[in-house]
């Protein structure tokens, strides 16, 4: 079993040579799910979100699905249904897509609210519950879901339960003129993620989210990351503040990252660099805010200026 450091150098080669020029996105990707925790990507159609969640599921050889979210999406076309076998009389479970490792969720925010109350419980409790039997789901179990932040017709918000369920949320971006004439001609004869071969496997990967939860935080980085939280509460621009999950989220994202960085130790400054991407789909703007053009994104860097970070 590779060493940490040697495995998250590995997995950032590998996931670097599909996305071209976004080692913020995949460190962001890595935090997450190094926190044991989901990932939404919020990006426009084209950036390369689907191909980032296939290549990590291949990088650590584990089960991939991807289920299109669309209005007319069944619960049961993610969890499974009982199927009749009319040969022997009897119902036989069948297994939706959920029951993987990694789930690809495109596009989320298409699926009706009922669907996504399915998905819900997956993601808290990992588990699924379908004609009052509860089953549980695989170790490791990922959502890696997409939306797209334009096109809103369609499409049904996702509710402030399901967006705490997610670690973080992260954008990828356009590359830059360099990276993108590069990617024409890795395409030119084949596609990359064809050539993505495992850098470990699943034991490893669990043995790293444990390992990341070891990681030392001192009670005043502690008490800081609480401060942070707590600023938002309080912060007039806000009219619904991070819940105590949302604390501790912080709390092992910053764990995560000290870990991706090669530290045994997490600091302010991991606290303050994630704050937008763990904290900004956790917090609600008021509508004088939003009016005013106050976004969650320059709300949170102002509390991270005005919290004092200790010594």
């Amino acid at each position: 079993m590779p060493e940490a450091p040697e495995l998250v150098s590995e997995l950032k080669r590998v996931l670097s040579q599909v996305i071209r020029g976004k080692p913020e996105a995949i460190d962001l990707l890595l935090v997450g799910v190094f926190s044991g925790g989901h990932v939404l990507v919020e990006d426009v159609p084209g950036v390369g979100k689907t191909t980032l969640a296939k290549a990590f599921a291949r990088a650590l050889e584990l089960e991939f699905a991807r289920v299109q979210f669309t209005p007319d999406l069944l619960p049961s076309d993610i969890l499974g249904t009982h199927t009749l076998n009319p040969r022997e009389g009897t119902l036989a479970f069948q297994r939706g897509p959920v029951f993987t490792n990694v789930l690809l969720a495109d596009e989320i925010n298409r699926a009706s609210p009922r669907t996504q109350s399915a998905l819900l419980e997956a993601m808290s409790e990992v588990q699924v519950t379908v004609d009052g039997a509860t089953m549980s789901l695989p170790d490791p179990f990922i959502v890696l879901a997409t939306q797209n932040p334009v096109d809103f017709q369609g499409t049904y918000p996702l509710p402030e339960a399901q967006l705490d369920r997610f670690v973080l949320r992260l954008a990828v971006g356009y590359p830059s003129e360099e990276d993108e004439l590069g990617m024409l001609f890795d395409r030119q004869e084949r596609d990359p993620l064809a050539a993505v071969k495992p850098v470990a496997g699943r034991e490893a990967f669990l043995a790293m989210i444990a390992k990341a939860r070891q990681v030392h935080v001192e009670p005043r980085v502690a008490r800081y990351i609480r401060a942070l939280v707590q600023r938002t509460r309080d912060h007039d621009d806000i009219a619904l503040g991070v819940s105590p999950r949302g604390t501790l989220v912080l709390f092992r994202a910053c764990q995560a990252r000290a870990m991706i960085q090669g530290r045994s130790f997490v600091t302010p400054d991991d606290a303050q660099a994630l704050a937008s991407p763990v904290l900004g789909h956790r917090i609600l703007p008021t509508e004088r805010a939003k009016y005013g053009g106050r976004s969650a994104a320059s709300i949170l860097n102002e509390i991270v200026s005005a919290v004092p970070v200790p010594s």
